[in-house]
């Protein structure tokens, strides 16, 4: 399927400014600047890229622990994204939610989420919402594979298909549950298979692969806003740092260095760059221009992190929420 000049440069200012973020990330974590734990989206870019390029902004997403380029994806901008990874006040969160839990209703961004699977039943609810209210919204719902195992998923994947709600979930498949593969944790090699026992399509794409991703998303997107339910997407990908940034050896204690190499070898940005040049949709001098404004937006964001406010101690009970 051939798209637009203007889509397909669109996918890789998004991709691009994923990875420069995350490595920037990378950068300012081993310098100390970045409190907490830091999951990085390094090697998944395609998968946000082109799932959040099939919604609309009044759509939802809920993420996940590694959810920086889910954020970036749905239109989330980055200097208070960078500030509330610096824990500061004039972040997303006021600087309390840091990297696992970055947030902005005005976008449909739900939330990012450290408990695995947690967003699971937070994307039925607000798909429920949309139907009841009889708009067309539809929420696109990310988690890792290792989720799938989780009784959060089973149960939200159910009720998703009773109701015929309008959900799409994203399964992120890069093959590592922290440091356990994939195929010592769950008894079946992919986990669309798992669609069948719930009634709803289950659909696998090549997670590095944005047009697929996107073409994926899109039908998905038609089908949930056409009232005829939810749909399993699983994207198999990898992610090319460790689990967080304190992993030892980036993940080599658990994985080989050669397969390490054989998916960088895959890099999705990469093999999206070649496909546009290949198809004359951009020049390598336009491409430059791009990656070089993406950098100049995102030190400018840290800077504006850097110069930003710790919250006062006063603050430390505000924004708090008790049932």
């Amino acid at each position: 399927m051939r798209h637009k000049k203007e889509v397909m440069i669109s996918f890789y200012k998004t991709m691009q400014t994923i990875r420069i973020f995350e490595e920037r990330i990378a950068d300012l974590y081993a310098k100390g600047q970045v409190p907490g734990l830091a999951h990085l989206y390094i090697g998944e870019e395609a998968v946000a890229s082109g799932v959040c390029a099939a919604l609309k902004k009044d759509d939802f997403i809920t993420s996940t622990h590694r959810g920086h380029g889910h954020v970036i994806a749905k239109g989330a901008e980055l200097p208070p994204m960078m500030a509330e990874l610096f824990g500061k006040k004039t972040g997303y969160c006021k600087g309390k939610g840091g990297s696992m839990h970055i947030a902005d209703m005005d976008v449909g961004i739900l939330g990012a989420n450290g408990i695995a699977g947690g967003g699971l039943p937070i994307a039925v609810g607000a798909a429920w919402s949309a139907k009841w209210r009889g708009t067309d919204q539809v929420t696109a719902c990310f988690f890792g594979d290792d989720s799938s195992s989780n009784g959060t998923f089973h149960e939200s994947l159910n009720l998703a298909s009773l109701h015929k709600l309008p959900v799409i979930f994203v399964c992120e498949n890069n093959g590592y549950g922290i440091s356990v593969c994939q195929t010592k944790c769950t008894p079946i090699a992919d986990i669309a298979s798992r669609a069948v026992a719930y009634d709803m399509p289950g659909v696998i794409v090549d997670g590095n692969k944005v047009l697929e991703v996107y073409e994926a998303a899109v039908k998905a997107v038609r089908r949930a806003r056409a009232g005829e339910g939810p749909t399993l997407i699983e994207c198999k990908t990898y992610r090319l740092r460790g689990h967080h940034e304190g992993d030892p050896n980036q993940g080599a204690r658990y994985r080989t260095k050669e397969e390490i190499q054989s998916w960088k070898e895959k890099c999705p940005i990469e093999h999206f760059k070649q496909k546009l040049l290949k198809e004359k949709n951009v020049t390598e001098k336009q491409l430059e221009k791009i990656k070089a404004e993406i950098e100049e937006a995102i030190e400018a964001a840290v800077v504006f992190a850097q110069e930003s406010e710790f919250p006062s101690i006063e603050e430390m009970y505000e924004d708090i929420y008790v049932s």
